[in-house]
């Protein structure tokens, strides 16, 4: 896991002043130490590192944080719950995960009642009680980012309602057409939807064949399956992808930051009865035996704050939404158009929220044979 750690403010010694007449006499002066900066360390994914987020709290607080940036949300997890929690005290992660920190037992829960001025401040859609993040009726962290998973297509190429549903992904026409992004379960979730199965509950072993048997008619289709952002979107740029499966706004915000709107990511008609897009979110929680519960408290606090929401959303490598409907007025126009946020509700009416699948193990593991087999 890659580390990174921000600057400690750099405070001034406090001088003594003019000595004492006794201490003149003797020639002696005093110089008291600055008192040092709390320490605060905090794991989460890049963007929310950045100094103009981290060096006001620190600042305010006086308060000197250490990140751990995250490269893999599973991994980060899997650090935490092996004992790892006792050396942080705040966590930014794809909500999945911080919810289970409840079962875990490594989170510090959220007092909705005393958080009640923040939840105002957020869409009603993200208000308390809020379920994604609940353990057995308590809360596990605070909603700090969000967009959804569909289709992202460049509409020089292809219109909008020819992704209204995955069909393109299996039609002979796209042959070769279709990158496919190796980011775990992202890619592998859409495709179960369009197969009429419901990812999200326990799946029988029919259930699981026939999502064997959609992954390896995509496979048979698929140009390319990339791990590298920037190589499928120089991919879906130049034609040579028409659609990226398994991305969404993650895998669009910064082409469209660019200059980009020909590059859209849109949420498929529901199918079968199923929605087929899926909601991601990232959240913010507190870990469970904080040396300095208070300050990961105002932390949290600061992270999902309406100040704080458009710097968060409006990052170097990606720019995404964010819970926070006072924010809304403080993008401009131009910001707006980049996040979609004129499509945002219906995205999200069309979608499933994400969740730990309980059958994601087996299904990771069929993408992985179908995969091989296909090569």
């Amino acid at each position: 896991m890659k580390n990174a750690f921000t600057t400690p403010n750099r405070r001034g010694l406090l001088k003594g002043g003019a000595a004492t007449a006794l201490g003149a006499a003797t020639g002696a002066f005093s110089a008291l130490p600055a008192a040092a900066a709390t320490p605060l360390r905090y794991m989460c994914w890049e963007g929310y590192d950045k100094s103009s987020i981290i060096g006001p709290f620190e600042e305010k607080n006086d308060a000197s944080v250490a990140i751990d940036l995250i490269t893999d949300s599973a991994g980060g997890f899997a650090k935490l719950a092996a004992g790892g929690y006792r050396d942080f005290d705040v966590v930014s992660s794809d909500s999945p995960w911080i919810a289970r920190m409840g079962p875990a037992g490594i989170c510090e829960y959220i007092d909705d009642d005393e958080f009640a001025d923040v939840y105002n401040s957020f869409y009603p859609q993200f208000r308390a009680p809020f379920a994604p993040l609940q353990y057995e009726g308590k809360t596990t962290g605070l909603p700090s980012r969000w967009g959804w998973v569909g289709p992202t297509v460049n509409t020089k190429f292809d219109s909008l309602e020819t992704w209204s549903s995955y069909a393109p992904c299996f039609d002979p026409a796209y042959k070769d057409k279709i990158c496919v992004l190796d980011w775990g379960d992202w890619p592998i979730m859409p495709m179960a939807l369009h197969a009429g199965i419901d990812p999200y509950k326990e799946l029988d072993d029919a259930e699981l064949k026939e999502i064997r048997l959609v992954l390896r008619a995509l496979f048979k289709n698929t140009r390319a399956l990339v791990a590298d952002l920037s190589v499928a979107q120089k991919g879906l740029m130049d034609g040579s992808f028409r659609a990226l499966i398994g991305g969404g706004t993650y895998a669009t915000s910064a082409l469209r930051k660019d200059g980009n709107d020909h590059i859209m990511s849109i949420v498929p008609e529901p199918k079968d009865g199923l929605n087929q897009g899926i909601i991601w979110m990232e959240a913010t929680g507190m870990l469970k035996g904080s040396d300095n519960p208070e300050l990961a408290k105002q932390l949290v606090r600061h992270v999902v704050s309406p100040q704080v929401a458009v710097d968060l959303a409006w990052t170097e490598a990606t720019c995404n939404l964010v819970p926070s409907q006072d924010a809304e007025n403080q993008f401009s126009d131009e910001q707006k158009a980049v996040l979609q946020m004129d499509y945002m509700w219906e995205a999200w009416d069309k979608s499933h929220f994400h969740s730990v699948a309980p059958n994601i193990d087996d299904m990771l593991a069929i993408f992985q044979e179908e995969l091989a087999a296909a090569e």
